[in-house]
């Protein structure tokens, strides 16, 4: 489940930010907003739930 806060990687291979990963701000009617901050610039983004994933940050 995406909630805010979360961790995640966008999985639709069609968009910009294939691969990127993010931390989820808000959810509101089957999107979610997601923050992505690189070095001196940071991006807030809309995306469908269905193109994120959850990152695992218990993984090595």
């Amino acid at each position: 489940m995406i909630l805010p806060g979360s961790t995640i990687r966008v999985k639709n291979i069609n968009d910009i930010y294939y691969g990127v990963q993010g931390f989820v701000q808000r959810v509101t009617d089957g999107k979610a907003a997601v923050i992505f901050e690189g070095g001196n610039w940071d991006k807030m983004v809309t995306f469908r739930l269905s193109e994120l994933e959850l990152v695992d940050l218990t993984q090595k």
